[in-house]
Protein backbone atom coordinates (compact mmCIF):
# COMPACT_ATOMS: atom_id res chain seq x y z
CA UNK A 1 0.00 0.00 0.00
CA UNK A 2 2.93 2.34 0.70
CA UNK A 3 4.25 1.83 -2.80
CA UNK A 4 1.06 3.14 -4.41
CA UNK A 5 1.78 6.55 -2.85
CA UNK A 6 4.77 6.83 -5.17
CA UNK A 7 2.39 6.90 -8.15
CA UNK A 8 1.00 10.24 -6.94
CA UNK A 9 1.95 12.85 -9.61
CA UNK A 10 3.46 15.16 -6.99
CA UNK A 11 5.74 12.35 -5.82
CA UNK A 12 6.52 11.33 -9.38
CA UNK A 13 7.33 14.88 -10.40
CA UNK A 14 10.32 15.03 -8.08
CA UNK A 15 12.16 12.24 -9.88
CA UNK A 16 10.15 11.07 -12.83
CA UNK A 17 10.33 14.43 -14.56
CA UNK A 18 14.05 13.89 -15.02
CA UNK A 19 13.40 10.25 -15.95
CA UNK A 20 10.92 11.26 -18.66
CA UNK A 21 13.34 13.81 -20.10
CA UNK A 22 16.12 11.21 -20.00
CA UNK A 23 13.92 8.69 -21.81
CA UNK A 24 13.07 11.27 -24.44
CA UNK A 25 16.75 12.14 -25.01
CA UNK A 26 17.61 8.44 -25.33
CA UNK A 27 14.91 8.07 -27.97
CA UNK A 28 16.25 11.02 -29.93
CA UNK A 29 19.88 9.92 -29.73
CA UNK A 30 19.31 6.15 -30.01
CA UNK A 31 18.16 3.71 -32.62
CA UNK A 32 14.55 4.68 -32.06
CA UNK A 33 15.09 8.36 -32.88
CA UNK A 34 12.10 8.31 -35.21
CA UNK A 35 9.81 7.68 -32.20
CA UNK A 36 11.26 10.77 -30.54
CA UNK A 37 10.61 12.79 -33.69
CA UNK A 38 7.03 11.50 -33.87
CA UNK A 39 6.51 12.45 -30.25
CA UNK A 40 7.89 15.95 -30.92
CA UNK A 41 5.35 16.29 -33.72
CA UNK A 42 2.62 15.09 -31.36
CA UNK A 43 3.77 17.55 -28.72
CA UNK A 44 3.58 20.39 -31.22
CA UNK A 45 0.08 19.45 -32.35
CA UNK A 46 -1.15 18.76 -28.81
CA UNK A 47 0.52 21.70 -27.05
CA UNK A 48 -2.70 23.57 -26.32
CA UNK A 49 -4.64 20.62 -24.87
CA UNK A 50 -3.71 21.29 -21.19
CA UNK A 51 -5.33 24.72 -21.59
CA UNK A 52 -8.41 23.34 -23.35
CA UNK A 53 -9.85 20.96 -20.79
CA UNK A 54 -7.08 18.38 -20.96
CA UNK A 55 -7.61 14.76 -21.92
CA UNK A 56 -8.87 12.77 -18.96
CA UNK A 57 -9.11 9.00 -18.97
CA UNK A 58 -11.74 7.33 -16.79
CA UNK A 59 -9.71 4.14 -17.07
CA UNK A 60 -6.71 5.82 -15.40
CA UNK A 61 -8.86 7.68 -12.86
CA UNK A 62 -10.47 4.39 -11.84
CA UNK A 63 -7.27 2.37 -11.40
CA UNK A 64 -7.60 0.08 -8.40
CA UNK A 65 -4.31 1.43 -7.05
CA UNK A 66 -6.02 4.74 -6.25
CA UNK A 67 -8.33 2.93 -3.82
CA UNK A 68 -5.23 1.83 -1.91
CA UNK A 69 -3.81 5.36 -2.17
CA UNK A 70 -6.91 6.88 -0.57
CA UNK A 71 -7.12 4.13 2.08
CA UNK A 72 -3.46 4.53 3.04
CA UNK A 73 -3.99 7.83 4.88
CA UNK A 74 -7.08 7.54 4.62
CA UNK A 75 -8.54 10.36 2.51
CA UNK A 76 -12.17 11.37 2.88
CA UNK A 77 -14.27 13.99 1.05
CA UNK A 78 -16.89 15.76 3.17
CA UNK A 79 -19.84 17.60 1.66
CA UNK A 80 -21.49 20.47 3.56
CA UNK A 81 -23.81 21.80 0.86
CA UNK A 82 -25.28 20.86 -2.50
CA UNK A 83 -23.70 22.32 -5.64
CA UNK A 84 -26.20 22.86 -8.45
CA UNK A 85 -24.73 21.37 -11.67
CA UNK A 86 -26.44 24.11 -13.67
CA UNK A 87 -23.63 26.44 -12.56
CA UNK A 88 -19.85 26.44 -12.84
CA UNK A 89 -17.73 26.60 -9.69
CA UNK A 90 -14.26 27.64 -8.65
CA UNK A 91 -13.10 25.59 -5.68
CA UNK A 92 -10.28 27.15 -3.66
CA UNK A 93 -8.24 24.34 -2.07
CA UNK A 94 -6.32 24.96 1.19
CA UNK A 95 -3.64 24.28 2.35
CA UNK A 96 -1.12 23.24 -0.29
CA UNK A 97 0.91 20.97 1.98
CA UNK A 98 3.83 19.07 0.48
CA UNK A 99 1.93 16.36 -1.41
CA UNK A 100 -1.48 17.99 -2.10
CA UNK A 101 -2.82 14.51 -1.42
CA UNK A 102 -6.36 15.61 -0.62
CA UNK A 103 -6.74 17.46 -3.91
CA UNK A 104 -5.43 14.56 -5.97
CA UNK A 105 -7.20 11.80 -4.05
CA UNK A 106 -10.59 13.51 -4.08
CA UNK A 107 -10.70 15.28 -7.44
CA UNK A 108 -8.54 13.07 -9.70
CA UNK A 109 -9.32 9.52 -8.61
CA UNK A 110 -12.37 7.35 -8.10
CA UNK A 111 -16.00 8.39 -8.01
CA UNK A 112 -16.30 10.05 -4.58
CA UNK A 113 -16.70 13.53 -6.01
CA UNK A 114 -19.21 12.38 -8.63
CA UNK A 115 -21.26 10.57 -6.01
CA UNK A 116 -21.41 13.58 -3.69
CA UNK A 117 -21.79 16.20 -6.42
CA UNK A 118 -23.58 14.54 -9.36
CA UNK A 119 -23.43 16.44 -12.63
CA UNK A 120 -20.17 18.23 -11.82
CA UNK A 121 -16.83 17.50 -13.49
CA UNK A 122 -13.74 18.57 -11.47
CA UNK A 123 -10.57 19.91 -13.12
CA UNK A 124 -7.49 20.17 -10.91
CA UNK A 125 -5.26 23.02 -12.12
CA UNK A 126 -1.50 22.56 -11.71
CA UNK A 127 1.58 24.53 -12.76
CA UNK A 128 1.94 24.83 -16.57
CA UNK A 129 5.61 23.79 -16.33
CA UNK A 130 4.64 20.11 -15.89
CA UNK A 131 2.89 20.02 -19.26
CA UNK A 132 6.18 20.70 -21.01
CA UNK A 133 7.63 17.44 -19.69
CA UNK A 134 7.52 14.64 -22.30
CA UNK A 135 5.30 11.65 -21.41
CA UNK A 136 4.67 12.94 -17.87
CA UNK A 137 2.18 15.45 -19.30
CA UNK A 138 0.09 12.60 -20.72
CA UNK A 139 -0.02 10.93 -17.32
CA UNK A 140 -1.22 13.98 -15.38
CA UNK A 141 -3.78 14.91 -18.03
CA UNK A 142 -5.22 11.40 -17.95
CA UNK A 143 -5.97 11.94 -14.25
CA UNK A 144 -7.99 15.06 -15.02
CA UNK A 145 -5.35 17.73 -14.40
CA UNK A 146 -5.08 20.84 -16.54
CA UNK A 147 -2.91 23.93 -16.64
CA UNK A 148 -3.30 26.65 -14.00
CA UNK A 149 -2.96 29.36 -16.65
CA UNK A 150 -5.65 32.02 -17.04
CA UNK A 151 -6.49 30.59 -20.45
CA UNK A 152 -7.10 27.16 -18.95
CA UNK A 153 -9.23 28.38 -16.05
CA UNK A 154 -11.29 30.47 -18.46
CA UNK A 155 -11.84 27.46 -20.71
CA UNK A 156 -13.20 25.39 -17.83
CA UNK A 157 -15.39 28.12 -16.34
CA UNK A 158 -16.72 29.27 -19.70
CA UNK A 159 -18.89 26.18 -20.10
CA UNK A 160 -22.30 27.58 -21.04
CA UNK A 161 -24.28 24.67 -19.63
CA UNK A 162 -22.54 24.68 -16.25
CA UNK A 163 -21.36 21.50 -14.59
CA UNK A 164 -17.65 22.38 -14.46
CA UNK A 165 -15.60 22.83 -11.30
CA UNK A 166 -12.13 24.38 -11.41
CA UNK A 167 -10.07 23.25 -8.41
CA UNK A 168 -7.22 25.65 -7.67
CA UNK A 169 -4.68 25.26 -4.86
CA UNK A 170 -4.73 28.94 -3.95
CA UNK A 171 -1.50 29.08 -1.92
CA UNK A 172 0.52 27.65 -4.77
CA UNK A 173 4.05 26.29 -4.54
CA UNK A 174 5.11 29.07 -2.16
CA UNK A 175 2.71 27.78 0.49
CA UNK A 176 4.39 24.37 0.51
CA UNK A 177 7.30 26.02 2.34
CA UNK A 178 4.90 26.54 5.27
CA UNK A 179 3.81 22.89 5.28
CA UNK A 180 4.93 21.95 8.79
CA UNK A 181 2.84 19.71 11.06
CA UNK A 182 0.42 21.94 12.96
CA UNK A 183 0.92 24.90 10.63
CA UNK A 184 -2.18 26.88 9.71
CA UNK A 185 -0.53 29.63 7.67
CA UNK A 186 -2.09 30.27 4.26
CA UNK A 187 -0.63 32.41 1.46
CA UNK A 188 -3.77 34.14 0.30
CA UNK A 189 -3.86 37.86 1.10
CA UNK A 190 -2.16 38.85 -2.17
CA UNK A 191 -3.72 36.10 -4.26
CA UNK A 192 -6.73 37.63 -5.96
CA UNK A 193 -6.46 36.30 -9.50
CA UNK A 194 -8.92 33.51 -8.73
CA UNK A 195 -11.40 36.12 -7.48
CA UNK A 196 -11.14 37.99 -10.78
CA UNK A 197 -11.67 34.78 -12.74
CA UNK A 198 -14.77 33.92 -10.70
CA UNK A 199 -16.21 37.37 -11.32
CA UNK A 200 -15.33 37.38 -15.00
CA UNK A 201 -17.17 34.10 -15.62
CA UNK A 202 -19.81 34.26 -12.91
CA UNK A 203 -18.46 31.09 -11.31
CA UNK A 204 -19.59 30.49 -7.75
CA UNK A 205 -16.73 30.38 -5.25
CA UNK A 206 -16.40 27.40 -2.91
CA UNK A 207 -13.80 27.31 -0.10
CA UNK A 208 -12.27 23.88 0.55
CA UNK A 209 -10.14 23.06 3.58
CA UNK A 210 -8.19 19.80 3.75
CA UNK A 211 -7.56 18.90 7.41
CA UNK A 212 -4.40 16.83 7.89
CA UNK A 213 -2.68 17.99 4.69
CA UNK A 214 0.28 19.51 6.55
CA UNK A 215 0.76 16.46 8.78
CA UNK A 216 2.04 14.12 6.05
CA UNK A 217 5.69 15.21 6.22
CA UNK A 218 8.18 16.80 8.57
CA UNK A 219 10.03 19.68 6.99
CA UNK A 220 13.43 21.13 7.89
CA UNK A 221 12.92 24.32 9.91
CA UNK A 222 12.82 27.27 7.49
CA UNK A 223 11.35 30.33 9.24
CA UNK A 224 11.05 33.50 7.20
CA UNK A 225 14.36 35.35 7.17
CA UNK A 226 16.45 32.20 7.59
CA UNK A 227 19.13 31.43 5.03
CA UNK A 228 17.30 28.24 3.96
CA UNK A 229 13.99 30.05 3.39
CA UNK A 230 15.79 32.80 1.45
CA UNK A 231 17.43 30.23 -0.84
CA UNK A 232 14.14 28.33 -1.29
CA UNK A 233 12.26 31.51 -2.22
CA UNK A 234 14.92 32.56 -4.72
CA UNK A 235 14.93 29.12 -6.33
CA UNK A 236 11.14 29.18 -6.51
CA UNK A 237 11.19 32.48 -8.40
CA UNK A 238 13.76 31.09 -10.83
CA UNK A 239 12.26 27.62 -11.43
CA UNK A 240 8.58 28.31 -10.84
CA UNK A 241 8.17 25.64 -8.14
CA UNK A 242 9.29 25.34 -4.53
CA UNK A 243 11.79 22.87 -3.07
CA UNK A 244 10.79 22.07 0.51
CA UNK A 245 13.27 19.85 2.39
CA UNK A 246 11.09 17.17 3.93
CA UNK A 247 11.11 13.61 5.20
CA UNK A 248 8.67 11.11 6.68
CA UNK A 249 8.92 7.32 6.81
CA UNK A 250 10.35 4.47 4.79
CA UNK A 251 8.62 1.45 3.31
CA UNK A 252 9.72 -0.98 6.03
CA UNK A 253 10.64 1.42 8.87
CA UNK A 254 9.12 4.54 10.40
CA UNK A 255 12.15 6.65 11.26
CA UNK A 256 13.14 8.17 7.90
CA UNK A 257 12.11 8.13 4.25
CA UNK A 258 9.97 9.83 1.61
CA UNK A 259 6.77 7.84 2.11
CA UNK A 260 4.25 10.19 3.79
CA UNK A 261 3.03 9.44 7.30
CA UNK A 262 -0.32 7.70 7.61
CA UNK A 263 -2.38 10.64 8.81
CA UNK A 264 -6.11 10.98 8.07
CA UNK A 265 -7.03 13.67 5.54
CA UNK A 266 -10.51 15.15 5.68
CA UNK A 267 -11.21 17.46 2.74
CA UNK A 268 -14.24 19.58 3.60
CA UNK A 269 -16.07 21.28 0.73
CA UNK A 270 -17.84 24.42 1.94
CA UNK A 271 -20.98 26.19 0.82
CA UNK A 272 -20.92 28.17 -2.45
CA UNK A 273 -20.53 31.94 -2.46
CA UNK A 274 -22.86 33.12 -5.21
CA UNK A 275 -21.06 35.27 -7.78
CA UNK A 276 -22.73 37.39 -10.42
CA UNK A 277 -20.95 37.54 -13.77
CA UNK A 278 -18.95 40.75 -14.23
CA UNK A 279 -16.50 40.73 -17.19
CA UNK A 280 -14.77 43.91 -16.00
CA UNK A 281 -14.75 43.99 -12.19
CA UNK A 282 -13.33 47.01 -10.40
CA UNK A 283 -10.58 46.69 -7.79
CA UNK A 284 -13.14 47.50 -5.11
CA UNK A 285 -15.41 44.65 -6.27
CA UNK A 286 -12.48 42.24 -6.27
CA UNK A 287 -11.47 43.32 -2.76
CA UNK A 288 -15.02 42.92 -1.46
CA UNK A 289 -15.40 39.41 -2.85
CA UNK A 290 -11.92 38.47 -1.65
CA UNK A 291 -12.80 39.63 1.88
CA UNK A 292 -16.03 37.62 1.77
CA UNK A 293 -14.13 34.54 0.61
CA UNK A 294 -11.67 34.86 3.50
CA UNK A 295 -14.57 35.21 5.89
CA UNK A 296 -16.27 32.06 4.57
CA UNK A 297 -13.00 30.12 4.55
CA UNK A 298 -12.34 31.00 8.18
CA UNK A 299 -15.95 30.13 9.06
CA UNK A 300 -15.58 26.72 7.37
CA UNK A 301 -12.38 26.03 9.30
CA UNK A 302 -13.81 27.10 12.65
CA UNK A 303 -16.96 25.01 12.22
CA UNK A 304 -15.04 21.80 11.50
CA UNK A 305 -11.66 22.08 13.26
CA UNK A 306 -12.89 20.41 16.45
CA UNK A 307 -13.93 17.29 14.52
CA UNK A 308 -10.45 16.79 13.11
CA UNK A 309 -8.14 17.34 16.05
CA UNK A 310 -7.42 21.06 15.82
CA UNK A 311 -7.27 22.67 19.30
CA UNK A 312 -9.96 25.27 19.98
CA UNK A 313 -7.44 28.10 20.48
CA UNK A 314 -5.77 27.58 17.07
CA UNK A 315 -6.98 29.59 14.08
CA UNK A 316 -5.99 30.31 10.50
CA UNK A 317 -3.21 32.78 9.75
CA UNK A 318 -3.53 34.65 6.46
CA UNK A 319 -0.37 36.03 4.80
Amino acid sequence: MQLCVLLHPRSLARGKGQFCWGLFVLLILGNFWFLGVLYLLWLYLDWGTPCAGGRRSQWVRNWTVWNYFREYFPIQLIKTSDLDPKHNYLLGFHPHGVLVAGAFGNFCTGSNFKNLFPGLTPYLHIMPIWFGCPFFREYVMSAGMVSASKESVSYVLNNAGGGHASVIVIGGAEESLNAHPGSLTLNILKRKGFIKMALKHGAHLVPVFSFGENELYKQVANPRGSWLRTVQEKLQKIMGFALPLFHARGIFQYSFGLIPFRQPIHTVVGSPILVKRNPNPTNEEVEQLHALYLQELRKLFEEHKGKYGIPEHKTLIFE
